[in-house]
């Protein structure tokens, strides 16, 4: 990643980027399970229609996640299993990190955010793959939605 898209990230994103780099890899992983208790709880209308939001191929857990193009902003709903807290906390970080950017600015987002992060070493590259997944997908769904007006 260049210097340049380094300070394009958004600033939620750039916030959680520099949260992750200034601990030992050890609290990386501890600070990954505090996200997963963040994940934000679906609005009613996915709550009662889970089928409505996408199922990421990419990861090793059933995730689902769709981003939704609104008046003040992208939205990012995922659901993950309590039971895969990496993957969980890979969805609660993207959800959090996109949430009211325009679609520009999360358009904008690196492919390889998950990578800069510092969890290369802590995780599989199979579950840095999957967040990916998660923030390619809701990349192309944010693409769909500008492009239907």
């Amino acid at each position: 990643m260049t210097d340049d898209a380094t300070t394009e990230l958004p600033p939620v994103l750039a916030e959680i980027r520099d949260d992750f780099l200034a601990l030992g890899e050890r609290d990386r992983l501890q600070l990954l399970l505090e996200f997963s208790r963040e994940l934000p709880d679906l609005p009613a209308r996915y709550q009662n229609a889970p089928g409505l939001l996408e199922r990421v191929e990419e990861c090793q857990s059933p995730v689902r996640a769709f981003a939704e193009v609104e008046a003040d902003g992208v939205h990012l709903y995922a659901t993950a299993p309590a039971e895969a807290p990496t993957t969980r906390g890979f969805a609660s970080i993207l959800a959090q990190g996109l949430e009211g950017l325009t679609p520009e600015q999360a358009l904008a987002v690196p492919d390889d955010y998950p990578f800069t992060i510092g969890l290369t070493n802590a995780v599989s590259p199979l579950r840095l793959n999957g967040m990916t997944g998660i923030l390619l997908r809701a990349k192309r769904q944010i693409r769909d939605q500008v492009a239907a007006g």
